[in-house]
């Protein structure tokens, strides 16, 4: 993530670039979630109309994606509403055979989208190219995806989009946090099943 501030020419006062890339990474990030967000709840044909949607155009990205993006909540605790977001990235290599690769992002309270985006996604943002307006959207030949299936989990509960219906249901643990984990891991499987 350094590079990324160190590649950001920003003319002010010492100490205030740092900050102010760090305003623009983060804007960046939730202009991408905003992005995923229009086009998973979209009435388009493009997208289904379920509690998840595979997204298939991005604005930002010049044609349609060469990858399967998937994105959507998954409930982990009924009692409390408490609903973990992710984002799946099929394998661009071979789906049914490449291994599935489950990534969580240090925090606390980091979104995944920061890996996705930034890390081992198969996207990112054009930063050199950036001037002002809708950012441009790059693919990123070193993704992971290339030969893994990638789910991109915002947990525990209050990082990143996940989110409870109840004040009760953020009150999390590591070990409570493993557990919704698992729920939401098991939930997945069922429905690909």
């Amino acid at each position: 993530m350094e590079a990324v501030f160190q590649e950001v020419s920003i003319s002010c006062a010492p100490g205030c670039a740092k900050m102010a890339a760090r305003a623009l990474l983060w804007r960046l990030c939730l202009f991408f979630f905003f992005l995923c967000c229009c086009c998973c709840c979209s009435a388009s044909p493009r997208v289904s109309n379920s509690s998840s949607g595979v997204i298939t155009y991005l604005p930002g990205f010049e044609g349609p994606l060469p990858f399967h993006l998937q994105t959507g909540y998954v409930e982990v605790d009924d009692t409390n509403g408490v609903r973990l977001f992710y984002y799946f990235i099929s394998s661009e290599r071979s789906p049914g055979e490449d291994p599935l690769m489950l990534w969580l992002t240090g925090g606390p309270g980091c979104s995944v989208l920061t890996g996705l985006a930034f890390e081992i996604g198969p996207l990112s943002f054009d930063l050199n190219g950036y001037v002002d307006g809708l950012p441009k959207l790059v693919y990123n030949q070193d993704s992971w995806t290339k030969v893994s299936n990638v789910i991109f989990l915002d947990s525990p509960v209050g990082a990143g989009f996940s989110y409870s219906e109840t004040e009760q249901g953020y009150k999390s643990s590591d070990t409570k946090a493993v557990k919704q984990i698992l729920i939401f891991l098991k939930k997945v499987s069922a429905s690909s099943n």
